[in-house]
């Protein structure tokens, strides 16, 4: 894209559109690396025999969630520098899929907590990267719509994998994971070629305004020290890691229920039914966001997020029945699905003129993550002492604060200025908060 192209009148190409379909599907599975599939594999193929049990396998995960979590900021840092924005997706892909595929090849602690935490730290690319790639290639104006349709092939993406995964690991065992990220992998390569690179405006892409930036000179990129100063993207950065303190462990203690009164072999099964059922309610909810979250606005549909999120935790104390807590679960593709879809927006919204859009995911998502890691050791330290239902009582809790905060402290930042940014409302016509 020409540098000083007017963003708001640009038609991206049919091509460039279908590419980020494509991207979003295939990458779905390859930027979580292999996830849940970890803990079944080392379980099931590698076993005790080989020193490899609950709390082996939960260390190595906690070291590659933390290098993910430490690499979130400087991934940022790096989409908002790059030049070369395909280039640097297409090589987080091989090393996520090479880490993974290296791992029937090493049975050592050491060697496989490198491994995964590589793994960790190149998916920490991707969300910054497929958001940048999709703001310079259609501009801010069709952005929310274009993020709500990502998150929706993401979903599917996930979906899709998931159920081929389940299906075909009956018949070739765990290591059907493996040949399924390869073929993603090579796959999500393909889709991000097909994206022509003159077609990725590089400083759309970090939230830059080309005109103020020529004429007034007052839109230079700023580090991670200014972004710091913002005070709504810091409080966003708190309630997105309320959000994840809240929902992260819901799943994982569903599980744990489950496999107390289904057994191993059938809470396998229902979790597995959870996961797609919740992907597949994801997608329409992804989709209706972003094509409404223009007219209506980020902060109404944001707070239903947080009261799905709250409703969700107080059914599960309702019935200890399968099919109840699977039906429940499902209401997680309604709150999870709200969450995809809004979150680069506000984050845009908050940076929009700065050339910070993209190191401020990475440390918004920093704050993510941390929500994300204390919510099972506080869920599971309360389900030691006082049992499931007192923790679901406390997550929703810890949602419901999250909702009061966000409706009582955060405006709405659709056509939000940023200070210094000067960048006037958007054609929605909403009044500018003042940071």
């Amino acid at each position: 894209m020409t540098p000083g192209s007017d963003a708001a009148t640009r038609r991206p190409s049919t091509r460039s559109l279908r590419g980020l379909d494509a991207m979003n599907f295939f990458l779905a599975d390859v930027r979580d690396g292999l996830g849940p599939y970890l803990a079944i594999y080392l379980l099931a193929v590698r076993g005790p025999d080989q020193g490899w049990n609950e709390a082996t396998i939960g260390l190595v995960m906690t070291i590659a969630g933390i290098a993910g979590l430490i690499a979130q900021t400087p991934a940022g840092a790096l989409i908002d520098r790059s030049t070369g924005k395909r280039a640097v997706v297409i090589a987080a892909a091989v090393a996520v899929t090479l880490s993974c595929l290296a791992l029937p090849f090493v049975s050592n602690f050491y060697l496989v907590a490198a491994t995964q935490s590589l793994a960790g730290m190149a998916g920490a690319i991707f969300p910054p990267a497929i958001a940048a790639i999709t703001l310079g290639v259609v501009g801010p104006n069709m952005f929310s719509t274009r993020v709500g349709r990502n998150e929706g092939f993401n979903h599917a993406g996930n979906a899709a994998s998931a159920m081929i995964a389940g299906g075909s690991a009956y018949f070739f065992g765990p290591i059907v994971v493996f040949w399924l990220m390869a073929v993603l992998a090579a796959a999500s390569i393909a889709a991000t070629l097909m994206i022509p690179a003159e077609e990725i405006d590089d400083d759309v892409a970090r939230g830059m305004d080309h005109a103020k930036d020529q004429t007034e000179g007052v839109n230079r990129p700023s580090g991670l020290a200014a972004l710091l100063q913002s005070r709504h993207l810091m409080l966003f950065a708190g309630l997105c890691a309320t959000f994840h303190l809240a929902n992260a462990a819901m799943l994982p203690s569903v599980g744990q229920l489950l496999t107390k009164i289904s057994g191993k072999d059938h809470a396998t099964s229902l979790i597995a039914v959870c996961i797609v059922a919740a992907q597949l309610v994801m997608v329409p909810v992804a989709v209706f966001v972003g094509a409404k979250a223009d007219a209506i606005g980020r902060k109404p549909i944001f707070l239903a997020a947080f009261g799905f999120l709250a409703i969700r935790g107080v059914l599960y104390v309702f019935s200890d029945n399968p099919f109840w807590l699977v039906a429940v679960q499902c209401l997680d593709g309604i709150g999870a699905g709200i969450y995809g879809a809004l979150f680069p927006l506000v984050v845009a919204d908050l940076t929009r003129g700065t050339g910070r859009f993209n190191v401020a995911q990475g440390a918004v998502a920093t704050a993510q993550g941390l929500g994300a890691s204390f919510s099972a050791t506080l869920a599971g330290v309360i389900i030691v002492g006082s049992g499931f239902s007192m923790a679901f009582l406390v997550l929703a809790a810890i949602a419901v604060a999250g909702f009061v905060a966000y409706l009582t402290l955060m405006p709405e930042t659709r056509g939000y200025a940023p200070s210094g940014s000067q960048t006037p409302p958007s054609s929605t016509g909403t009044i500018p908060v003042p940071a």
